[in-house]
């Protein structure tokens, strides 16, 4: 039987991870043509909001892979259960 908490498990466990990797990994850095040029794109008011947007999208998107990545790995080598 699966513990009640296990999709909350996930959540806070993608969030924490992001947290992370805004301490260690590097983020994208894009030039000054491409990020107006996607300023315009979107309808954003200034670089400052493409930015904001742009480092939580990629801090998530590298908490759902630490995650997964993790997962996978105590799933495969370390969990005792069957």
């Amino acid at each position: 039987m699966k513990h009640p908490l296990e999709s909350l498990m996930t959540v806070a466990g993608i969030l924490l991870l992001a947290f992370l990797s805004c301490l260690l990994l590097p983020a994208p850095s894009l030039g000054l043509v491409l990020a107006q040029k996607l300023v315009a794109i979107f309808h954003l008011m200034d670089l400052n909001q493409f930015y904001t947007l742009l480092f939580c999208l990629w801090f998530l998107l590298l908490g759902v892979l630490e995650y997964l990545l993790l997962r996978f790995i105590w799933r495969r080598w370390f969990s005792l259960a069957d």
